[in-house]
C-alpha cells in the first residue's frame, strides 16, 4: 500500500490557516530529533511542540525543553524521572518517565509526529501515533523492517499518512508517481558506500569502531554509521522501500554513489529517470516532511554542480558487503525473516561497538542467526509476536557473540 494513503483527507486539515502545527518529537535528543528541533527553532511561529521524548539524555532534553516549552517532556528511563522533574520544576511542563509514558505521549493530539526513536523501542510509540491517524514522519527503520505488514495494515486502518524521513525514501517520495506504479520500471536507492568502499578485506578485518563511525558524508549516530559501513543500512532501506513503495522486490535496486548528491532515483518504462538531488544534510528531508505539503526555508548548503564537477556511480561489491545480500534474501523470504535479520544485526553492531567482535563478524553473525533460527517462517500476527521473535533472535545472537569473541 502506498505512502500517500489518505493524503487528501489530511492535507486540508493538517495545518488550519492561522494556526501553528502541533508536533511531537519522539527521540528528541538523537541526531534526527536535534535536526528537527533546529528547523523548528528557525520557524517558531509555525510550530507548537506538544511533547519531547528522550531515552536517557536528561541534560539535552532539559535544554531542548527550555528552548521549546513543550506541553510535556518524557524520559524513557524511569530512574531519571527525579532528575528531569527537578531540572524543569520552574516551568509549566508536565514531566513523565518510562516506556509507557513515551507511548502515552505519542498518543496525544498532534498534527505531526517525528518517529525518531532508534531500534525496536520505537515500534510501540510509532504505532500509537499511527493509530491516532496522525501524519508520521518515519525515521525509525524497525517499524517497517521488523513489522512491515502489521505496521502498514495499521496505517490503512487508521487513515494515517507516512512521510518518509530517510533521505533515500524521501527522495523517492518526491519523484514517484504513486498513482501509476505500473509505469515504474525500477526504484534505485543510492548508497555512499561508507568509509570502506575501497578498503581491502584484510584491512576491513582490522577496522575499529572509531573508524567505522567516521562516515565520509553524513553525521549520524554510532549504530546507523556502522550499518552504513557494512551496507546493512541499505539492505534495511530496501525492506522499507518494499512496504513504502509496493512495486515488488524485483523492481528495487541499489547503486553506490560516493558523493551522496543524488539521494535516489525512479526509472520509468518510457526510459525517463527522475532523481532528487541535494546536499548531504538530513535537515532537507526532515524539512520536507515537517512542512509538507508545503516547503520551508532551510539552512542546508545549496548545490553548486559546477563546483562538484562530476557524479559517479558503481555497483555494490557483494563480496565486500555481504550484508546487503542478506537483507535482500530476508525480504524475499518474508514472514519473520526481516525481524530476525534486524534483531541479529542490532546485537552484532552493539557487540562490535563494545569491542566484543570484529567488523567482518557483524555480517557473519547475522547470517548465522538467519541460517539457524526457528522463527523465520512464523507470520507475526500482532506486536507481541514481533517482540517475541525479536527477543529470541537477540538471545541467539548474544550466544553466538560469546562463541565468536575476538
Amino acid at each position: 500500500m502506498a505512502v500517500s494513503l489518505s493524503i487528501e483527507k489530511h492535507v486540508t486539515s493538517l495545518s488550519p490557516a492561522g494556526e501553528r502545527r502541533r508536533v511531537i518529537i519522539l527521540g528528541a535528543t538523537g541526531s534526527i530529533g536535534c535536526s528537527t528541533i533546529d528547523l523548528i527553532r528557525r520557524h517558531p511561529e509555525a510550530y507548537e511542540v506538544v511533547a519531547l521524548t528522550a531515552h536517557r539524555n536528561v541534560a539535552l532534553l532539559v535544554e531542548q525543553a527550555r528552548l521549546l516549552l513543550p506541553h510535556c517532556a518524557i524520559i524513557a528511563d524511569p530512574s531519571l524521572y527525579g532528575e528531569l522533574k527537578s531540572a524543569l520544576a520552574d516551568l509549566p511542563i508536565e514531566v513523565m518517565a518510562g516506556p509507557e509514558a513515551v507511548i502515552e505521549a505519542a498518543s496525544r493530539p498532534a498534527d505531526w509526529v517525528m518517529a525518531g526513536i532508534v531500534g525496536a523501542a520505537g515500534l510501540a510509540p510509532t504505532l500509537a501515533a499511527v493509530r491516532r491517524g496522525a501524519f508520521v514522519a518515519l525515521a525509525n527503520k524497525e517499524c517497517l523492517v521488523s513489522a512491515g505488514p502489521l505496521f502498514m495494515s495499521e496505517v490503512a486502518r487508521a487513515g494515517a499518512t507516512l512521510l518518509p524521513v530517510d533521505s533515500e525514501h524521501n527522495a523517492i517520495f518526491q519523484v514517484l508517481d504513486q498513482t501509476r506504479l505500473e509505469s515504474v520500471e525500477k526504484i534505485i536507492l543510492t548508497a555512499s558506500g561508507g568509509p570502506f568502499r575501497q578498503t581491502s578485506p584484510g584491512d576491513m578485518a582490522r577496522v575499529t569502531p572509531a573508524q567505522a563511525i567516521a562516515h565520509p558524508r553524513w553525521e549520524m549516530g554510532a549504530k546507523i554509521s556502522v550499518d552504513s559501513a557494512t551496507l546493512m543500512n541499505k539492505g534495511l532501506e530496501l525492506i522499507e522501500a518494499h512496504y513504502l513503495f509496493p512495486v515488488g522486490p524485483e523492481r528495487l535496486d541499489v547503486v553506490i554513489h560516493p558523493e551522496s548528491i543524488v539521494h535516489s532515483m525512479v526509472a520509468y518504462v518510457d526510459g525517463s529517470v527522475l532523481a532528487q538531488l541535494g546536499s548531504p544534510d538530513m535537515r532537507t528531508p526532515i524539512a520536507h516532511t515537517l512542512a509538507w505539503p508545503e516547503r520551508m526555508v532551510t539552512p542546508s548548503p545549496r548545490l553548486d554542480l559546477a563546483a562538484i564537477g562530476k557524479l559517479t556511480f558503481e555497483a555494490p561489491d557483494p563480496l565486500r558487503f555481504p550484508a546487503l545480500g542478506l537483507a535482500r534474501a530476508a525480504l524475499v523470504q518474508g514472514a519473520a525473516a526481516p525481524t530476525v535479520l534486524n534483531a541479529a544485526n542490532e546485537v552484532a553492531v552493539a557487540s562490535f561497538l563494545d569491542g566484543k567482535i570484529g567488523f567482518l563478524a557483524i555480517a557473519g553473525l547475522v547470517e548465522s542467526v538467519l541460517s539457524t533460527s526457528d522463527s523465520l517462517h512464523v507470520q507475526p500476527a500482532c506486536l507481541e509476536d514481533i517482540y517475541e521473535i525479536d527477543r529470541i533472535a537477540r538471545i541467539q545472537a548474544e550466544e553466538m557473540v560469546q562463541m565468536i569473541g575476538l
